[in-house]
């Protein structure tokens, strides 16, 4: 096999891969055993973990000799809805334009898929001193659900590996590290009532709006201490505030209103601490506010999704390996999360590493391009001839 004929079966397991529907709200069991009959096919076995409706898998399957020490490839199998968005042609079937490829999910993150099951074949070949491992994951765009379920898996069952690349879309570039984010639902509870007497009520989108104000404040508390040197960018936490739902007609005070808010921190800020800030507003300020006017209204919070942040090191295997095979010598962060975070927070280094640019995720008309995909190819053939060597044990075991 040569690098055109693996360009070639990528292209064509991504078509496959970008056909099925993988929203994030679907199954997505009719992928895994789209991918579990191909690796079968070709003798390797794959094994599941499950969330607890069933209808939602990860798998892992493992090529070469089963020690610790090995290399993953990790990416999402889910992808972000289409709807409302204006696509110039079916979304669930790539098409080719421009030496790109388009389609939901060709860069975000199936494309990078695609790449490590066109690579098997040549995986096969080699004399493999360590493992290389696939793990394909669900649910990662609503708060990386199914990698917890993947790393309990891997710590309770199965060898230990050393490095793990996440392949979200970096350009091909080494991103050391990203922000972690926590996202919260807050319900305001009022009491309805007709709004000529405002008295007789409780309006919960009044209420909603002392939350709104605090958060406001709180992120420009947070903008005005940011540290210069902090190099993600922006320098700071920042806070989501995405929707906001409430009210049912224009003469009726609202009894209901929904706040759907968070953050996306900055390793060195504690999740905790800005979380409790936020909750001893509501519990001090607003809800006895509230209990004021009536002893039926309140406010409740839940956690939504938490996503971990992944701490750059640059001297971690992970970043060291891809350092070794590319020959780049620098990392940088961003503020979208991945599941890399995880993985390092299980013990595991992790880097993110993959073709494509962000700037394309989530947006009508993804697409990724086909020489991004090439030098995707290029890695993983490096990857493979490194891990037959023993410079592949000695980088791997070096602490």
């Amino acid at each position: 096999m040569n690098k055109n004929d693996s360009l070639k079966n990528a292209i064509a397991i991504l078509q496959e891969l970008v056909s099925f529907d993988t929203t994030s709200r679907e199954s997505n069991l009719a992928i895994i055993e789209h991918i579990q009959s191909y690796l079968d096919n070709l003798g390797i076995d794959s094994r599941l973990t499950h969330d607890e409706t069933g209808t939602k898998a990860n798998l892992w399957a493992t090529i070469g000799p089963d020690i610790a020490g090995g290399v993953v490839l990790s990416g999402h199998l889910d992808v972000v809805p289409v709807d409302g968005q204006q696509w110039s042609q079916d979304p669930f079937s790539m098409w080719q334009q421009d030496g790109s490829l388009y389609g939901r999910g060709v860069v975000d993150m199936k494309g990078y898929i695609a790449v490590c099951l066109a690579l098997v074949p040549l995986l096969l070949t080699k004399k493999l001193l360590l493992p290389i491992h696939f793990a394909f994951t669900y649910d990662e765009e609503v708060g990386c659900v199914g990698v917890h379920e993947l790393l309990k898996d891997i710590v309770d069952n199965l060898q230990k590996p050393r490095a793990v690349i996440v392949g979200e879309p970096t350009s091909m570039k080494i991103i050391g590290g990203h922000k972690g984010s926590r996202s919260f639902r807050t319900i305001f509870k009022g009491v309805p009532a007709h709004s000529s007497d405002p008295r007789l009520g409780v309006n919960s989108i009044m209420a909603s709006a002392r939350l709104i104000n605090f958060l406001e404040s709180l992120q420009q508390e947070l903008a005005d201490s940011a540290d210069s040197s902090c190099p993600f960018d922006p320098p700071y936490t920042t806070i989501d505030l995405g929707m906001i739902n409430g009210g049912t007609a224009n003469n009726i005070i609202p009894e209901y209103t929904t706040v759907e808010w968070g953050f996306r921190l900055i390793p060195e800020d504690n999740a905790d601490q800005l979380q409790k800030r936020v909750t001893d507003f509501i519990d001090n300020e607003i809800v006895p506010h509230l209990r004021k006017q009536s002893p039926h209204a309140n406010v409740s919070t839940e956690i939504t999704n938490r996503m971990i942040g992944l701490t750059p090191d640059d001297k971690s295997p992970a970043e060291q390996l891809i350092r070794h095979l590319t020959g780049l010598n620098n990392s940088d962060v961003v503020s979208f999360g991945t599941e890399a975070g995880a993985f390092q927070h299980a013990g595991i280094p992790a880097v993110v590493f993959g073709p494509g640019s962000i700037t394309q995720a989530h947006q009508p008309d993804e697409f990724i391009e086909i020489e991004q995909l090439g030098q995707c190819i290029e890695f993983v053939y490096k990857l493979a001839d490194w891990a037959e060597t023993k410079d592949a044990l000695e980088l791997l075991s070096a602490d």
